[in-house]
């Protein structure tokens, strides 16, 4: 199966024809939910399927903490990084107290929108040390809630993170000089073309949830590929006008949906 996968991964064309998957997994820390992620992590190792590892640096964020610290966090996450996850940056403490949704606008709080851009610079200066002494190297950015603007973006650069796994096209494409691999789902879901991320919160994952992703990753695991593979493979472009239009058209969608939850 990773050899088929590989196969499929190195002959891309954008879109990705049949479509093709990336797994993300946010909140991830010490106290996450032992069992869930537990449950889910040996899905993510049956089905050999290589994560985006969203990862809190610091947690301060009360309803992240599900569990008891777990003392093997860190050890697991070097291990899954050692067999081809990608770690991301998921904030700094997760604590969303800024009234700005940023370039998104998904949610009326978040971390990092709003915030002065030296103060996000040193969050994620923090963030970045945080995870690099306990032997990891994010790649990536995972703003919590969908929280950034373009003070975020500049302070990315500054920080040397030049991707970002966010926004609503079937396709990467740079921006602002970063990379943006586009988180459009939050379960599996059959998809034609193009590349789609599917987000993953163990914390709120439920045994049906859990259920659902073993039968979509029976199916499709095969179309399962890597941020690293992507990011290696894509040839940087802005996206289409017809592209644009599509991803404003999703965003109104999730935007609507997510109106109606506040």
């Amino acid at each position: 199966m990773i050899e088929k996968r590989l196969n499929i991964a190195s002959k891309y064309s954008w879109p990705p024809r049949p479509a093709q998957y990336l797994l993300r997994v946010d909140d991830l820390c010490p106290t996450v939910d032992a069992e869930k992620w537990r449950s889910l992590a040996a899905l993510i190792a049956e089905f050999d399927i290589d994560p985006l590892l969203a990862i809190v640096p610091d947690n301060r964020d009360p309803d992240l903490i599900q569990s008891k610290p777990d003392p093997a966090f860190w050890d697991q996450m070097r291990a899954m990084a050692a067999r081809g996850a990608t770690i991301g940056l998921h904030g700094y403490r997760h604590l969303c107290q800024s009234r700005n949704g940023g370039i998104l606008v998904l949610a009326p709080y978040t971390e990092f929108a709003g915030v002065p851009e030296e103060m996000q610079r040193q969050w994620i200066a923090h963030g970045l040390d945080i995870l690099r002494a306990q032997g990891l190297n994010p790649a990536v950015w995972v703003a919590p809630r969908h929280g950034f603007d373009a003070a975020t973006l500049r302070a990315l650069r500054s920080c040397g993170i030049g991707a970002i796994s966010d926004g609503f096209a079937r396709l990467p494409h740079t921006r602002d000089g970063l990379l943006f691999i586009p988180q459009q789902l939050w379960a599996g879901i059959r998809k034609n073309s193009g590349l789609w991320t599917i987000c993953l919160h163990p914390n709120t994952m439920s045994d049906d949830d859990l259920a659902a992703l073993r039968g979509f990753l029976r199916q499709h695991a095969a179309r399962f590929t890597s941020f690293e593979r992507v990011a290696a493979e894509f040839r940087g472009t802005t996206l289409s006008p017809v592209e644009r239009l599509r991803a404003a058209a999703t965003w109104l969608r999730q935007l609507a949906k997510k109106l109606f939850e506040f």
